[in-house]
């Protein structure tokens, strides 16, 4: 594993992995690889990815919380410019922390990824002006197969980073800015998702 460095099963959540690619760097700028299948075989992943996705947002606007329905897919994202908070939440039924979310920052600079399994929802918060956001998955776009639940439901309690507001019962945007006044811009679906008790019945 000489060009990455892998923290798994990141907030107790078995699975979920950091992943921290090695900056060969001098006055002219770096180099690195983004991705090393034998690196990942070596680190015990066996995925075959076989499509890249790329996303442009600007600051305040929060994609998610989304999952796939019947094709779940296994995602490696990243971000090539500016800063997100990405958040993935476990599903998995049969998980001791089903229910559990963990988040982490990533930016151009620090250059983490973000190994998220299969079962799991997946969202993100825009830190900066701009944020490209770029994701390795391991199955195709399937027609009407995306699911969703609320950003905000207290059952799972994330800690979005920057953000002030009141819950009021549902998951609109509506009162809710980052804390130096930026509103938050979610889309409309984003906005009539249900809470993981109304998506997930226990």
């Amino acid at each position: 594993m000489g060009q990455i460095q892998v923290t798994k099963n990141v907030g107790d959540i078995e699975g979920l992995c950091i992943i921290e690619p090695a900056v060969h760097g001098d006055e002219r700028g770096y180099f690195m690889e983004t991705y090393n299948q034998r690196d990942m075989e070596e680190a015990g992943f066996y995925i075959n990815f076989v499509q890249d996705n790329q996303s442009m947002s600007t600051k305040g606007v929060l994609r998610g919380l989304h999952f796939q329905k019947q094709y779940p897919q296994c995602k490696l994202v990243r971000v090539v410019r500016g800063s997100v908070f990405d958040v993935a939440v476990d599903l998995r039924a049969d998980s001791p922390t089903y229910g559990k979310w963990y988040g982490v920052e990533l930016t151009e600079e620090n250059k983490k990824q973000f190994l998220i399994p299969e079962g799991f929802a997946h969202g993100f918060l825009v830190l900066s002006d701009v944020a490209e956001f770029c994701y390795k998955v391991n199955d195709f776009w399937h027609l009407n197969d995306e699911g969703g639940m609320a950003w905000n439901d207290p059952v799972i309690g994330i800690q979005w980073p920057h953000v002030k507001g009141t819950y009021q019962g549902s998951c609109s945007a509506e009162g809710y800015t980052l804390d130096d006044g930026t509103p938050l811009n979610l889309s409309d679906k984003d906005q009539k998702w249900l809470g993981l008790k109304d998506t997930f019945k226990f």
